[in-house]
C-alpha cells in the first residue's frame, strides 16, 4: 500500500542523509521524496512517497522519530489529504503537431512553456496519476526528456496525527 509520510525537520546538513539511510537499512524504497522551507524559520518540511503495510509503516514511523533533528513524523494517509506534483515532458513535436497537443494537453490543465523547431516542453501539475495518465498520451509523440518533483502533501483542515519529540 502507498504511504505518503510527512517529516518535520532541522534545516541542518546531514538530515536528508540520515533519513533516506533510515529507509535504505528498514528495506524500504523511497518512491518520491521533496524537501522544502516551510512555515517556521530554520525547520523543513519532507514528503516522502513509500510501499508498505500499516504495521512496516508504524514501525518506519517509530524509527524516524529517533533520529537527531526529526521534530515530528506524520503518515497522511491515515487521513483526508492533498497531494500535488510538478512534471516537465520535452516531447517530439513539429510545427503542424501543436494544435492537436494543444487538444491533448488542455484537459490536463497543462501548458506549452517552451516550443522549439523538433520538441516542446510541456508544464504539468496535478496528483501522481494525473501526470500519469497525461504521460500515456503523449508517449506517441515520443517523450524526449522527463523531470518530476514527486509528491507534495498537506493534510486537509486541521486533521493531523503528528509523533512529535
Amino acid at each position: 500500500m502507498q504511504h505518503t509520510i510527512a517529516l518535520f525537520v532541522n534545516d541542518q546538513p546531514g538530515v536528508l542523509t540520515r533519513v533516506a539511510t533510515l529507509f535504505g537499512q528498514r528495506g524500504f524504497n523511497i518512491d518520491s521524496i521533496t524537501v522544502g522551507a516551510s512555515e517556521e524559520a530554520g525547520l523543513s518540511r519532507m514528503i516522502i512517497t513509500t510501499t508498505g503495510d500499516d504495521h512496516q509503516i508504524n514501525q518506519l514511523m517509530k524509527q524516524l522519530t529517533k533520529l537527531i533533528d526529526v521534530i515530528s513524523v506524520t503518515n497522511l494517509s491515515k487521513n483526508p489529504f492533498v497531494s500535488r506534483e510538478l512534471a516537465l515532458i520535452k516531447v517530439s513535436a513539429k510545427p503542424s503537431q501543436m494544435v492537436e497537443l494543444n487538444g491533448i494537453i488542455e484537459p490536463f490543465r497543462a501548458s506549452i512553456v517552451d516550443i522549439g523547431p523538433n520538441s516542446l516542453i510541456i508544464q504539468a501539475t496535478g496528483d501522481t496519476e494525473k501526470i500519469d495518465a497525461l504521460l500515456v498520451l503523449l508517449k506517441t509523440y515520443g517523450i524526449i526528456e522527463l523531470t518530476r518533483t514527486g509528491s507534495m502533501a498537506m493534510a486537509r483542515s486541521n486533521v493531523v496525527e503528528a509523533a512529535s519529540i
